[in-house]
This record gives structure tokens, C-alpha cells and sequence, in this order.
């Protein structure tokens, strides 16, 4: 499969919140640091995502905004 997602982040699933609607999915980077997403609980049960499984981090934004004071 090609993707059009230039940022692409393996890492591994380092813990997983779900309820009945949504899991919010923790991902430790391979480069190091943490990305969190929050998917709905039906795409994470089809994705058979589980804590220890090695996924691609795909990241795709037309606007990414950071603050600082």
C-alpha cells in the first residue's frame, strides 16, 4: 500500500483506554518520545491493536499550530 503521509512513526502500543465509543491508543516512537491518538474503540477492536503490537504512526495536517509564552 502507498500512502500520501509523509510522516510516518513506527513505534510500539504502550497502553490502551477504551470505553465504549472511543480508545485512546499510546504510542512509544522507535526515535523515542510518545504519540497518543484517540480512534474510535471500533477501528481499534479491527485493527486488533493490543499493548506490545509494533504499529506505523501516520501523521497527516494541513495546519499544526505550537504556543509558547
Amino acid at each position: 500500500m502507498q500512502l500520501s503521509t509523509r510522516n510516518q512513526l513506527p513505534g510500539t502500543i504502550k497502553d490502551i483506554k477504551t470505553d465504549s465509543v472511543m480508545a485512546q491508543v499510546v504510542v512509544e516512537l522507535d526515535q523515542g518520545g510518545e504519540m497518543v491518538s484517540v480512534i474510535t474503540a471500533d477501528s481499534a477492536q479491527r485493527l486488533n491493536l493490543t499493548v506490545g503490537k509494533k504499529v506505523m504512526v501516520m501523521v497527516k495536517a494541513t495546519d499544526v499550530s505550537v504556543a509558547s509564552e
